[in-house]
C-alpha cells in the first residue's frame, strides 16, 4: 500500500510554492487615470481656475491702486491747503473790519483798494476749489459736529433749537473729506419741531 503521507514528507518532492497574487491597485472614481482624456480635461479646468483667480487678483489689485493714486492725487495736499487757509482768513478779516457805512462813503483809492481784496479772496477760493478745496456755510442749517464746531449758543425763539445761527469762520471740504470744521454760533431755546407722526394723527383727527 501506498502511504499518502509519504509524498509529504518526503525531503526529495519540495513542495510547490504558491505564486504571490499581484492586486491591482484601487483608483478613487474622482481621481482618473494618468494619461486618460479625463485627466486631461481635469487638468485643464484647474489651470482655467487658476488663471481666472490670477485675473481677478490683478483687476482688483489694479482697482486698488488706481483708487491710492486718486486719493493720493486728492489729499496729497491737505497740509498745504490748510495753510493756504489762514491767507483766506486774513483777507475776510480784512474785508469784515470795514464797516459797511465806511464802504459806501469811500473815497476812490479805498473802494479800489477794497475790491482788490475782494478780488484776491475770490482769486484765492477759486484756486482752491480747481483742487477740490470747497468752502461751506451752514448758516439756517441743523448743527452737526462732524462738519461744524459750536463756539457759543444763541438765544432766538425764531428757530429751532440747535439751529446754525452765525458762523464765526467758514468751514472747507477737501473732495469728501472735512478739510476745516466751521466755527458757529447754534440757537438756544426756539421752539421744537413737532414729528411727523404726530402731524399725521392731528391732522386725521381734526
Amino acid at each position: 500500500m501506498t502511504d499518502p503521507d509519504l509524498h509529504q514528507n518526503d525531503p526529495e518532492t519540495p513542495a510547490q510554492a504558491s505564486e504571490p497574487v499581484v492586486s491591482k491597485p484601487y483608483i478613487m472614481p474622482d481621481d482618473p487615470e494618468t494619461g486618460s482624456a479625463e485627466a486631461l480635461a481635469k487638468e485643464a479646468a484647474d489651470a482655467r481656475d487658476k488663471m481666472l483667480r490670477t485675473l481677478a487678483e490683478m483687476e482688483n489689485l489694479r482697482k486698488r491702486t488706481a483708487r491710492e493714486v486718486a486719493d493720493a492725487r486728492m489729499y496729497g495736499i491737505t497740509g498745504f491747503a490748510r495753510d493756504v487757509l489762514d491767507i483766506a482768513d486774513n483777507l475776510q478779516r480784512a474785508l469784515d473790519a470795514v464797516p459797511e457805512e465806511t464802504r459806501a462813503n469811500a473815497d476812490a483809492g479805498l473802494k479800489s483798494l477794497i475790491e482788490g481784496v475782494e478780488l484776491t479772496e475770490r482769486s484765492l477760493l477759486n484756486t482752491l476749489e480747481k483742487n477740490g478745496v470747497k468752502k461751506f456755510d451752514p448758516t439756517g442749517q441743523k448743527f452737526d459736529p462732524n462738519f461744524q464746531q459750536a463756539m457759543y449758543e444763541v438765544p432766538d425763539a425764531s428757530v429751532p433749537s440747535g439751529t446754525v445761527v452765525q458762523v464765526v469762520q467758514a468751514g472747507f471740504m477737501i473732495g469728501e473729506r472735512i478739510l476745516r470744521p466751521a466755527l458757529v454760533g447754534v440757537s438756544k431755546g426756539g421752539a421744537k419741531q413737532a414729528p411727523a407722526a404726530n402731524n399725521d394723527q392731528s391732522n386725521s383727527a381734526a
